[in-house]
This record gives C-alpha cells, structure tokens and sequence, in this order.
C-alpha cells in the first residue's frame, strides 16, 4: 500500500472540511445554541465562523466554567465577549500580571496606591455590567481600588467572591442589589463596612458566609440565627459580638459549621481574664458541641494577654511559647472532656476536665474509647498532674526540672 501524497492529504483535508461546513449549513440557530452550551467560553468565541454561529453564541446561556480574566489577552477577550456572549454566567477577575497594566479606579480610591499607579495602561472594569445574566463573580487577590456600585446589580447573581479585595470599598448594604445571592465569600476584605443585620435582606436565599478577616463588619451574630437555608458562617476576625449562650434549639437550624470571632462571648478565641472564668465558658460551649458538634469544629479560647494571670512562658532553650494558656476540647470516643495547652504543634498538655462520665466497660465503642483515652493521657508530659495552667513560678520551675533530667 502506497502512502498518500502531501497534494493528496490537502485534498482530504478540505473534502473533510467541506463536508463540516455542509453539516454546519443543516443546522438551525437553535440547534447550534444546544451545541454551544457544551462548550467553554473560550471554545465558543473561536467556533463562531460564520453569522449563523455568531447569532447562535449571543443567545447561549453560556454554561459554569471557569473563565478568569488574569492578563490583558484575557480582558480583551471579555470585551469581545461582551456583544459576542452576553449571557455568560460565570467570570473571574484577578490582578492583571502584565507591568505596566492595571483595572480602572473606582470612586473615592486610595489616593496613595491611585497614585503610585496613575502612569499605568487602564483597562474599563466596567465592561462588567454588559453581562446581565452573571451566576457567579469572581474578583480576587486585589485588582481593584475604590467604590464599584455597579457590581451590586446583578439580580441573578447566586454567588460573589471578592476576598482579598482590601482596597475594594463596598458596604454590607449594597448586597440588596443581589436579591438572589446564595454564596458570600469576602475574606480579608479590610475596607468592607457594614452590619452583619444588613443581610436579613437576603434571609431567604443565602446559604454561605464567609466574612472572615474583614475587622470594619459589626453587628450581633444572632441576627443571622433564623436564616432557613444558612449552612455556613465564618465571621472570625470581624467586630461581631453577641453571646453564644442565646443558641437555642431553633437556632441556626441548618447550619453546619459555626466560626465566631473572640468579641462574641464563647466565640472561637475567646480570651479569658481569669483562669478561674474558664470552667463557665466552657460549659456554655459544651452544652452546644454536645447537641451539634461540627457547630463549633476546632473552638479554643485562651488566657488574655491582659490578665493578671498571664506570664510569657516563651522557652528559652528552644524559642517558643510552650505554656499551657489555651484551652481545647478533646474526645475519646464519645466522652468529651476540655484541657489547657500550649499553642504549639506539641501542645504540652494539662490533664484533661472530663465533661462526660466514663462509657460503661459493656458498650459497644469501650474499646476505641480506651484505646483513644490512652493516646490523650500519653500526651501529657511536663504538666502530669495539673489540670489547670500551672502558676509563673511552677512553670518555670518544672521547666528547669525538665532541662535538668
């Protein structure tokens, strides 16, 4: 058999291409817009070869898929794609990685930082508002500078994730623009404001919230109790208060994990004043993570710098903080007792405060509780025996009683 010729391979080529080009011919705008929905933006944007293929890109809803506008190649495409895909659904904005370039100011910007960037190439954010029909935004990793109002009108927006955004100016208020909102992620956004009550607006649709590190956001944690389809709330690192001894059990009713800055009363980091203050917080924690324990996943507390109790129990020999001053919750089986340890990856623990009596020896899980308990009680080293923080002068001296062994 004879290899076909280089002439002859060109010539099967455009017959293949001919052929193509007749089926696309057959096909319908609708039938073209059912094609498109499978593919991505990207894909699309190179596949519309004619005007019957351009007709049909402008009436697809194009599907979820990640497009991130993360280089001025990029943001030329999503300018093309303003009249060439309006309905498209999901977007990404992050930093522009070229020098030189950088996303149009908003109003009342960091002078400063508008500034430092005046000489630099603009691109106009504001291409945005074209996609009416936007599910999910994406701006992350601090590629804008000062008050975008026409962010908050997209009404079917289900999802925005703006974290780490610190010089994105906005105020929880705003979010009355997304009616439809599900999904609020904004980490680390430091010029956020707001009070977490400006949500009740959106009682009926969200479902997460993540504001953690956002230190201008205020409000009482409980007035997002009664939210119906609320399964996650991050508010660490934010000015929120409130105390966790008003859950009750209508509260938070579908909430799967719970994470409370340390102004709330028994929130995650909550810093004790007293030793002594301890064993009622505890309890008041306790009675919540018996109920519904991923409620509160991974809750500590700790001693105040600000107490009278406190001392700097920084190790001299190996350079860290290897005092007992936090307090955690520990399990064995299912028996849940609390304990004071160091901050460390080795906790160097205190003995553990059982909260739960001991399983009877005929239960069924007595073995793993046994075999967990005994794991926990081989932790304990330097503080054997103590099951509160040892005093400055104890600590130091059982400190030195280790070095001298």
């Amino acid at each position: 058999m004879t290899r076909p010729t280089k002439q002859e391979k060109k010539a099967a080529a455009a017959a293949d291409d001919d052929k193509m080009a007749s089926t696309i011919d057959r096909l319908g705008t609708d039938e073209l817009v059912n094609i498109f929905e499978f593919l991505r933006p990207e894909d699309i944007m190179r596949t519309r070869l004619n005007k019957k293929m351009r007709d049909a890109a402008k009436k697809t809803f194009v599907p979820m898929t990640d497009f991130v506008v993360d280089s001025v190649i990029k943001f030329d495409a999503m300018a093309a794609m303003t009249t060439a895909l309006p309905n498209l659904q999901q977007i990404g904005m992050s930093y522009l990685h070229e020098e030189g370039h950088k996303y149009s100011d908003g109003d009342d910007p960091y002078e400063r930082l508008a500034a430092n960037t005046a000489d630099l190439t603009t691109h106009d954010i504001q291409l945005l508002s074209n996609f009416k029909w936007l599910r999910s935004l994406d701006i992350c990793y601090r590629p804008l500078n000062g008050r975008f109002p026409f962010l908050f009108n997209f009404t079917l927006l289900h999802k925005l994730n703006t974290s780490g955004c610190c010089y994105l100016k906005w105020d929880l208020e705003s979010l009355a623009g997304l009616p439809q909102l599900k999904e609020l992620f904004c980490t680390g956004n430091e010029s956020l404001t707001g009070n977490i009550n400006s949500l009740k607006v959106l009682k009926d649709t969200l479902a997460m919230v993540d504001i953690s590190d956002c230190p201008h956001v205020a409000g009482n944690f409980m007035d997002l109790a009664g939210f119906p389809h609320l399964n996650c709330l991050d508010l660490m690192g934010t000015s929120v208060t409130g105390d966790i001894r008003d859950i009750v059990e209508q509260s938070f009713q579908t909430l799967e994990l719970l994470l409370l800055p340390s102004g709330v009363y028994g929130g995650t980091g909550y810093e004790f004043q007293r030793i002594s203050d301890a064993p009622d917080v505890v309890m008041a924690v306790y009675s919540i993570y018996k109920q519904r324990p991923s409620l509160l996943k991974d809750w500590y507390g700790k001693l105040s710098k600000d107490s009278p109790d406190w001392y700097d129990g920084e190790d001299d020999f190996v350079g860290v903080d290897t005092a007992p001053l936090y307090i955690a919750f520990v399990e064995a089986g299912a028996r849940v007792g609390y304990r004071w340890e160091s901050a460390n990856d080795v906790p160097n623990p205190c003995e553990v405060n059982w909260l739960d009596p001991e399983p009877d020896r005929e239960s069924s899980d007595y073995d793993e509780y046994i075999e967990e308990l005994q794991e926990i009680e081989g932790q304990v080293d330097i503080f054997r025996g103590f099951h509160q923080p040892p005093t400055e002068e104890q600590y130091t001296r059982l400190c030195a009683a280790v070095y001298e062994d």
